[in-house]
């Protein structure tokens, strides 16, 4: 099997060698500033890095995709980026705009568009071979900067607040079992998430794949129901966090005067770390604003219960 963690150890150790700008932007992590902000029986971490803004706020409408080069295409990638192989599909990638200490990008080789479905067994593959990362998939209209281009994203553990919690029987509560697959929803988190556990991948799918299907069918504007999904590995055994939404952006994101907060919530953020691109953003997010983000994106605890039903 191969040792993908040692080879991306020294992707990292050369591309901070060859690449100014990825280097300089990890330098700058040094200087984030991160507050955490007490809600009822949890906490999220509010994370100040303006080098996120391009991400934060950038246009994924249909016609803006179409009328920019994609940036996971090789030929339009930057000379000093390399990348590692993972099997005959995907490309490993350091992300040149950090949020973690070693945040990675994992592309496809194809130009096709960003789905879950028939990939999700691949996204479990990654967080086998990368022990050592939550690997995250941000679906279009979900907080994918490149909707047009199908990618997982990962970063180290021990950084996302979500990981200590899932650990918290107070919050994270076995709801099924069967033939050692474990469903878990979550209670008093803001957000409805479903969790599946277990050491077979083929099972793992099949619930995953039955859990999608529940979920509102695809509209000519969303073309897969709208998911946030992070996952990782240990000895073998997986742990997978799906998180629904109900919209893409809250509506602070588009408010204007002192009712703007510039926040657009992907799989780093429901996972408990909120990235804010702008300062006075980072200064005055408070938990009353946090629980209402959390409320107006992703689907509730009562609306997971039904939709998750007899799923194992």
């Amino acid at each position: 099997m191969t040792d993908y963690s040692q080879k991306v150890r020294d992707l990292f150790e050369g591309q901070f060698r060859e690449w100014t700008l990825a280097r300089d932007n990890y330098s700058q992590l040094d200087g984030v500033m991160v507050r955490t902000v007490s809600l009822p029986g949890y906490e999220i971490s509010v994370q100040f890095n303006p080098g996120r803004i391009t991400s934060s706020a950038a246009k994924v409408d249909a016609r803006s995709i179409e009328a920019r080069p994609c940036f996971l295409c090789e030929r339009n990638r930057p000379p000093e980026q390399r990348g590692i192989p993972f099997g005959d599909d995907f490309i490993i990638l350091i992300n040149p705009f950090p949020i973690f200490r070693r945040h990675l990008t994992i592309v496809s080789r194809c130009h096709t568009p960003q789905r879950i479905a028939g990939n999700f067994r691949a996204m479990l593959d990654l967080a086998r071979s990368l022990p050592e990362y939550v690997v995250f998939y941000n679906g279009p209209q979900c907080g994918a900067s490149a909707p047009d281009h199908l990618h997982f994203q990962a970063g180290n553990r021990g950084f996302l607040p979500i990981e200590k919690d899932t650990e918290n029987p107070a919050l994270c509560k076995l709801l099924a079992e069967n033939s050692g697959t474990e469903l878990y929803l979550w209670n008093g988190y803001g957000r409805g998430i479903a969790t599946l556990r277990g050491t077979d991948s083929e099972a793992l799918t099949n619930a995953f794949t039955r859990f999608y299907d529940r979920l509102a069918l695809p509209e000519p504007d969303r073309p897969e129901p709208m998911l946030n999904i992070l996952a990782y590995c240990d000895k073998d055994r997986w742990t997978v966090h799906i998180i629904p939404r109900k919209v893409h952006r809250p509506g602070c994101y588009f408010a204007e005067g002192d009712s703007k907060i510039l926040l657009s919530p992907a799989s780093v953020d429901l996972g408990g770390v909120f990235i804010t691109p702008r300062g006075e953003d980072f200064k005055k997010i408070s938990a009353v604003d946090i629980a209402n983000i959390l409320d107006e994106v992703c689907l509730g605890e009562e609306e997971l219960k039904t939709l998750t039903k007899d799923m194992l």
